[in-house]
């Protein structure tokens, strides 16, 4: 139920200041962690989550204001700093490690990109000839005597991709509960702000290229990358935005009046495949770092997919996507209500991508979007609730958070401190275990799920997995799953349950001397091991034994592999 109340003042902080936040309330209090609505807590310090407009809108200013420059490995950041601040001040820099050594140097204002561009030469080829489009994608170089290195004063570089899962075991297993393990596992996969600072600023790359064409487009970010579910690795999806290229319809004035002459297609799926098309073509012939170009103009959202090799991201492209803004505004939304919220979806996301419940490519089984519903609806079901219902978040709304995109209601509230609800204390270990014994014995067969209402109702088709997406409501989001991955899914959720119920799930008395952690709890239920055949064909070729035998198996082969040491 949401509780209404009288709004306090509050300043907006970025996710790294409530992180820092959290940790110094948990050191103050004992070692387990105080169960309470990490909203609540934070609004006793006055301190709320920006919109996500506000932080989106942030973000892509920042972006225009960033370049991206390819340096020596060992490279000075005293020297590099030096020698750009002559062009401006600089507000932000930080290194990562992708096909070699890259900056993201963020200056103060946006004349500094102008002035660095005027002094930035154009590479010198002896047998190929370049195309002369000037990014802000740019190269390091040395001149007669001066050096890029700075001697034994090395810099750090930024992680973009997750850890080795065996190192992140290593790391769950050395932890003294599910809780921290949880917690740990949380901050080893979310997104860091650099990585998404480097999104932002890919997107904003891509926009060059396609304001050539569109003067004023914008390229946004959605999906994973800005929905607070990001795992570092993820692709990053992007939005051609030519709302601002084309202009607000304007009322005809009396008398003369002129209007631009244009081409003329059939539908705006048309316009849209022909957009992306020029765009494919421009991003491929001019942008550099961008390969793998694929025009996927024939699906059912064209888009054009690439890989950007100075970030390592795999890229896809669409236009006229607006549903998917949403979805990714709403999910951000969530994300942002209860800290657990995405603790949970990462922990999940993560089980099921090891167990092969999900994949990284198309097919019959469930999505990463489909199975964050599934999280979500779970959360919406609490007693108390620990989310609210997209109904509930639409009654929030105010009149400048309206929104109808193709005849659907996809009005929420935008303002985050309207969001009240009852305290829920449950740990988060509760909550996984609660999850999985949720969705093993859920109906599927006759009843799906509405996030919309926060409550499952009868299934409007036969398919065997149905859930509503929220803000269309005829379709849905998991139409594509067949009866055999459901079934493996909840055969998981089931032997899942019962795993975190057993003596498995707590923490070995001792540790083997001059031996690594031994597996428990999370790292345990995560175990490479009991993912093996993952693919379609694999499972379907050979039946294996319940996870919960395999479980015991393997920790038992761990258990006495210590003891023989």
């Amino acid at each position: 139920m949401l509780i209404t109340g009288a709004e306090s003042p509050c300043r907006y902080m970025t996710d790294t200041e409530l992180h820092k936040i959290h940790d110094s309330i948990k050191k103050t209090k004992k070692k387990t962690y105080p169960n309470k609505n990490f909203l609540w807590v934070l609004k006793d310090l006055q301190v709320v989550r920006k919109s996500f407009h506000a932080l989106q809108e942030e973000r892509r200013e920042r972006a225009e204001r960033s370049v991206l420059i390819s340096c020596s490995p060992k490279v000075s950041e005293k020297k590099l700093l030096k020698f750009l601040s002559q062009h401006g001040n600089v507000s932000n820099c930080f290194f990562y490690q992708s096909y070699g050594v890259y900056a993201v140097v963020e200056f103060a204002s946006k004349n500094s990109i102008v002035g660095l561009h005027e002094s930035t030469s154009l590479p010198s080829m002896h047998h190929e000839v370049s195309v002369p489009f000037k990014s802000r994608l740019l190269t390091l170089k040395t001149n007669g005597s001066a050096d890029q290195s700075g001697g034994s004063n090395s810099v750090e570089f930024h992680p973009q991709v997750a850890m080795p899962i065996n190192e992140l075991l290593q790391q769950l297993s050395a932890e003294e509960s599910v809780d921290q393990q949880l917690s740990r596992l949380t901050s080893a996969l979310q997104l860091t702000e650099e990585n998404v600072s480097l999104r932002f600023l890919v997107c904003s790359l891509v926009k060059d290229v396609a304001a050539a064409f569109f003067p004023k487009c914008t390229v946004h970010p959605f999906g994973s990358s800005v929905n607070g579910f990001g795992k570092l690795g993820c692709d990053l999806d992007m939005f051609l935005d030519l709302d601002a290229a084309s202009g607000n319809p304007k009322r005809k004035p009396s008398g003369f009046y002129l209007e631009y002459q244009m081409k003329r297609e059939a539908s705006e799926r048309a316009v849209t495949q022909s957009v992306l098309s020029v765009v494919a073509e421009s991003v491929e012939q001019f942008s550099p770092g961008c390969v793998g170009i694929q025009k996927i103009l024939n699906a059912r959202c064209p888009l054009v997919r690439f890989s950007h090799q100075p970030s390592g991201f795999q890229c896809d492209l669409t236009a006229n996507n607006r549903v998917a803004m949403k979805s990714s505004e709403l999910l951000y939304v969530f994300s942002s209500v209860d800290e657990r919220v995405r603790g949970l979806v990462l922990a999940v996301r993560y089980w099921a991508r090891v167990h092969g419940v999900t994949s990284s490519v198309a097919g019959a089984w469930i999505s990463n979007f489909s199975l964050t519903a599934l999280i979500l609806f779970f959360l919406q079901t609490r007693g108390p609730p620990i989310l609210p219902t997209v109904d509930q978040l639409r009654d929030l709304a105010d009149q400048s958070d309206q929104c109808c995109v193709e005849g659907n209601d996809c009005t929420i509230v935008s303002d985050l401190s309207r969001i009240r609800l009852q305290t829920n204390t449950e740990s988060l270990e509760r909550l996984l275990q609660e999850f999985f014994e949720f969705y093993a014995a859920f109906p599927f067969n006759h009843m799906s799920i509405n996030l919309r209402k926060g409550k499952e109702q009868n299934k409007p088709e036969s398919t065997p997995l149905h859930i509503q997406n929220p803000f269309e409501a005829t379709l849905n989001v998991s139409k594509n799953v067949n009866a055999a991955q459901l079934d493996r899914f909840v055969a998981l959720c089931r032997e899942s349950a019962w795993f975190l119920q057993q003596e498995a799930g707590s923490k070995p008395a001792t540790v083997p001397t001059g031996g690594s952690a031994q597996a428990w709890g999370l790292a345990a239920l995560f175990l490479p091991s009991l993912a093996q055949a993952a693919g379609v064909k694999g499972r379907r070729k050979k039946k294996r034994e319940p996870a919960s035998e395999r479980v015991k198996s393997l920790l038992q082969s761990i258990s006495t592999s210590h003891s023989s040491q």
